[in-house]
């Protein structure tokens, strides 16, 4: 079995969970998770969990994403993107600055109505599964945060950004938020995610690529070791004699720290986030995360990921 972290280039026309489907059949295993839904219709970064690594799918679905999204405004569909019905039309009477303005006033805290056409469940159904009976029913605001967003280009209907955004951010949702407070409606008309926390864009492959490098025997060249995802937590390597309770999933006292090395002074801890430790055993291999408690002297298993 394959453990590790791949970052597919989702391509248009495909779900996040075809892609999965797909990649159990390039790989041969089921043990395949991703980290955050793409709709069909958008494309880019879709770092996937392989084995062991599936405990991390929660994990990095919530980090913070980036995004490059072309705004078409004058136009609101049920959908919210350009793919559905259309709703309103209106005429765009904005000045580039007037728009440039209206986009940036969503940096900072944003409550914002979640869209019919989505896995969002409410009252144990998934949105789209009513929206698609023709029903539309109220959905609470969720909080989120947009820390920044950058406008790449203004060509009037259209508008073309980049934003940086809290989990559970729908951009056709901002679009249409957007849209709304120019006055004229919105919708989106293309979207690709450029970074997951530290996938990015540049290093994504497709899943032709993917067959390629199984086909070739060189895939291990494109998979992430699980441990390379948190340079931000210090790392501990337990004694010899400590290994009966390491291996068993039991806490550890200090006294069994063989030694301790610091994190990688280019990472910053993401927001929100306990203090924890990599731990490794005294060869090296990495056996997972555990908080510690200074009071207690001890170290407390959080995830692990070797087989008990």
């Amino acid at each position: 079995m394959i453990n590790g972290l791949i970052n597919i280039y989702k391509e248009e026309g495909f779900t996040s969970h075809d892609v999965v489907a797909k990649l159990r059949g390039i790989l041969g295993q089921k043990k395949i998770g991703h980290t955050g839904t793409l709709d069909p219709g958008a494309k880019g970064v879709l770092p996937v969990c392989l084995g062991k690594a599936t405990k991390l799918c929660d994990m990095i679905g919530n980090w913070d994403k980036t995004y490059r999204a072309t705004l078409l405004l004058g136009r609101e569909t049920d959908t919210e993107d350009i793919f559905g019905q259309v709703v309103r039309r209106e005429e765009v009477s904005l000045s580039e600055t007037g728009i440039t303005g209206i986009i940036s006033s969503f940096v900072g805290i944003y409550d914002q109505v979640p869209p019919m056409y989505s896995a969002k469940k409410v009252g144990g159904k998934k949105l789209y599964e009513l929206a698609r009976k023709g029903m539309e029913i109220e959905r609470k605001p969720c909080r989120l945060m947009i820390s920044d967003i950058r406008i790449l280009a203004v060509r009037l209907p259209y508008v073309e950004f980049e934003v940086t955004c809290s989990k559970g951010t729908y951009i056709r949702s901002l679009c249409r938020d957007i849209g709304r407070k120019a006055g004229c409606g919105g919708c989106m008309a293309s979207l690709i995610r450029t970074r997951v926390s530290d996938f990015s864009l540049e290093d994504a492959i497709t899943l032709s690529h993917v067959e390629t490098l199984m086909k070739e025997g060189v895939l291990d060249s494109v998979i992430r070791p699980i441990d390379s995802l948190f340079p931000f937590y210090p790392s501990v390597y337990i004694k010899g004699e400590g290994r009966s309770l390491l291996m068993n999933g039991n806490p550890l006292a200090l006294r069994y720290v063989d030694r301790e090395t610091g994190p990688d002074p280019a990472s910053a801890i993401p927001d929100g986030m306990p203090e924890r430790y990599r731990v490794y055993d005294q060869e090296g291999h990495f056996i997972g995360l555990y908080t510690g408690d200074e009071e207690r002297g001890i170290l407390s298993p959080d995830k692990l990921f070797f087989d008990l």
